[in-house]
């Protein structure tokens, strides 16, 4: 199976690697967003399989892209990526829906163990 994902971060350097890693791996990486509201806008039009999605971000925090692409599909799947890490920012963004949490930076085993854990 192949799993098709959306990278949204509002660094360019941390969608590069992240779509290094996951295409190194046989993911496709289908788009990717510089904020929350990109991310919405791609997350309808291209229906992929996973969203990583940075929590801090200009014009719409991750937390608020991802409650909006859950009311849009309920079965969506969304990775927390951020590099705060603490038990208040985990619980908030499991909270909005999100269903799991990786702090940058990450190691390539960290990623594809949360990423697979989703499928």
């Amino acid at each position: 199976m192949s799993i098709r994902v959306l990278i949204v971060d509002d660094a360019p350097f941390i969608r590069e690697v992240l779509k290094s890693t996951l295409e190194s791996e046989g993911l496709i990486v289908v788009g990717e967003a510089q904020n929350g509201t990109m991310a919405l806008d791609l997350y309808k039009s291209l229906k992929p399989d996973l969203v990583i999605m940075d929590i801090i971000m200009p014009d719409k925090t991750g937390l608020q892209a991802t409650v909006e692409i859950l009311e849009v599909d309920p079965a969506a799947k969304v990775l927390a990526c951020s590099t705060v890490d603490d038990d208040l920012m985990v619980n908030k963004a499991l909270d909005a829906g999100c269903l799991g949490y990786l702090t940058k930076p990450f190691e390539k085993k960290d990623l594809m163990e949360k990423v697979h854990s989703l499928f």
